[in-house]
């Protein structure tokens, strides 16, 4: 087992995988920018070092300001959490050629899964249901181009090979729309993921999201740990998360992860992954996978009892999974929502100090979070500064658990989305399970 592992990241996920860590009688260096001197996981680690100032490009997205704290702190490892540098193939690489430990997938199974061109080919000759598409990158040529879309049929949507986290898409309704569509897409992916490469697939009108989160120890092992629905979500980000999926069937879960798991292991991946999907009409269709530990984890965990994040360390570590998918049983409900410090309505980023920060508790309530009264949200990061997650026996019950534990939870002196969450848990569709993809941006629109 690691000794020392330094933590890449920030906020909650810091303190997370610091957690764990402490668990494992692992020592901790944390690593953090000007902005973040007063972190929660920055006060707790047994090391510390800066990395640079406010702007992520030049702290936390430094590929040899982050080797360089390793070096110095003489660590064994390096955690990346999720987001910055965690789906960076080159990072990954670097981090290896410098002799330490990645706690993540192999660089070269980074690299195949972050283009998702390659990725759905490595899917589909796995047998994993993927959405009628192009089968390929689109090429330049806009006749071949317009019968592929007619051929899928109308609408469609296009896609960068390089995107993610919901930017370059875009979603064209007909034959005239396309070629504009097309070179607007390649235009703003170059810019944004470095290569223009896009692809188009069948849009689907109403489906949900589906995740199925898996574990592999890249020597011959892997398991499924069940599904997750992330289908409540405005413009590709997710709001609120639960598990198992409502509607999901015992007969339909077992079979997408078997199908899961037989990809794991064709791929010898390693590590903790999430293989993410579109369901309609009772049918499930890949779309991406993410190589990394997912914000939504604590879901997974709360109905498995499994640590993915110590399972993650272990994995790197070198030691093999200590269970089958016998051994994986399903127990309760769980609920994720994901506290920002934005205004609930109009989702501007709310910096700021907290002047009061009270938690709530109870049975089955966890708060993952690194904020606390007097905490100062800093203007350059991501807006989420919490996670609330219930876990009950029913989802009827971990419904009323959330509800309660929303009323709970006191964060002054900013703006939080707490507002749209408790309306959310309260609604009517919401709580029959009858939300898809579109539905929240359709409820904030009325």
């Amino acid at each position: 087992m690691f000794k020392k592992v330094l933590i890449a990241n920030r906020g909650e996920i810091a303190l997370r995988i610091h957690r764990a860590c402490k668990e494992l009688n692992i020592k901790t260096v944390a690593i953090y920018s000007t902005a973040d001197q007063n972190l929660m996981h920055v006060k707790l680690a047994d090391e510390s070092v800066c990395i640079g100032p406010a702007s992520s490009a030049q702290s936390y997205l430094s590929i040899p300001a982050v080797i360089s704290a390793a070096e110095i702190a003489h660590v064994d490892a390096i955690h990346p959490g999720y987001g910055f540098l965690a789906e960076n193939a080159d990072f990954a690489d670097r981090v290896e050629q410098s002799g330490f430990a990645f706690i993540g997938p192999k660089h070269e199974t980074i690299q195949l899964m972050g283009n998702k061109v390659s990725a759905i080919n490595v899917m589909r000759a796995a047998g994993i249901p993927c959405i009628p598409g192009s089968n390929g990158a689109l090429s330049n040529d806009a006749e071949a181009n317009i019968k592929i879309a007619h051929k899928i049929g109308f609408p469609v949507i296009i896609k960068a090979s390089g995107g993610g986290g919901g930017r370059g898409m875009r979603v064209v309704g007909a034959e005239g729309e396309l070629i504009n569509a097309i070179a607007m897409t390649k235009t703003e992916a170059g810019a944004a993921f470095g290569t223009d490469e896009v692809y188009m697939e069948k849009f689907l009108e109403n489906p949900r999201h589906i995740e199925i989160q898996v574990l592999g120890d890249g020597q011959g092992h892997a398991v499924h740990l069940g599904e997750r629905d992330c289908s409540m979500q405005r413009r590709h980000q997710k709001i609120i998360e639960e598990a198992p999926a409502p509607g999901i069937t015992a007969a339909q879960r077992k079979k997408i992860g078997d199908q899961c798991v037989k990809a794991c292991i064709e791929i010898g991946y390693r590590g903790a992954g999430t293989f993410e999907f579109l369901f309609e009409n009772g049918e499930f269709y890949f779309i991406e996978m993410n190589t990394r530990v997912q914000v939504e984890h604590p879901v997974t965990e709360m109905i498995t009892g499994i640590d993915i994040v110590k399972a993650q360390i272990r994995i790197a570590a070198g030691e093999q999974l200590p269970y089958k998918q016998e051994d994986i049983h399903f127990n309760g409900h769980a609920i994720e929502c994901r506290i920002n410090a934005e205004d609930p309505y109009t989702f501007l980023p709310c910096p700021g100090s907290i002047n009061v920060y009270h938690a709530p508790g109870g049975m089955g309530v966890r708060l993952d979070s690194h904020i606390y009264t007097g905490y100062k949200v800093p203007p350059y990061y991501d807006s989420l500064i919490g996670k609330l997650i219930v876990h009950a026996t029913t989802r009827e019950n971990a419904l009323a658990r959330m509800s309660n534990a929303l009323e709970e939870t006191v964060i002054e002196g900013i703006k939080t989305n707490i507002p749209l969450h408790q309306e959310l848990v309260n609604d009517e569709n919401f709580r029959k399970g009858a939300q898809n993809i579109h539905y929240l941006e359709k409820k904030l629109k009325k």
